[in-house]
């Protein structure tokens, strides 16, 4: 089996923390299952992007409202974080992958 680990560290981006997520390890992860999931359907497609979803808020944290720049900071990880999460996912949908979770790691350094 294929072990995907979904690392959104990318080199060429740099993003700035914002004052919220300080205390946050450089680069926090979330393994997302898909064990569970059958990725030959629709369903089951829909499903894992929602888990994704779901990585990538809690690894991008979040801003104050009072915070422009936090939340574009934040706005611009999920995009970023996203973006790679989701060109690994298709690899695993493709493949039709069970069993080992994919990695969403946050791309803020």
């Amino acid at each position: 089996m294929q072990k995907l680990l979904i690392l959104a560290a990318l080199a060429a981006v740099s993003i700035g923390q914002p004052v919220s997520a300080q205390t946050e390890p450089a680069n926090p992860s979330v393994a997302v299952a898909h064990k569970d999931l059958d990725l030959r359907t629709e369903a089951g497609t829909k499903t894992l992007d929602r888990r994704i979803w779901r990585a990538v808020v809690e690894v991008c944290g979040t801003a104050p409202d009072f915070d422009i720049a936090g939340k574009n900071d934040v706005r611009q990880c999920r995009r970023d974080t996203k973006r790679v999460a989701s060109v690994q996912a298709d690899v695993v949908v493709a493949n039709a992958s069970r069993g080992e979770p994919i990695q969403v790691s946050s791309i803020r350094k």
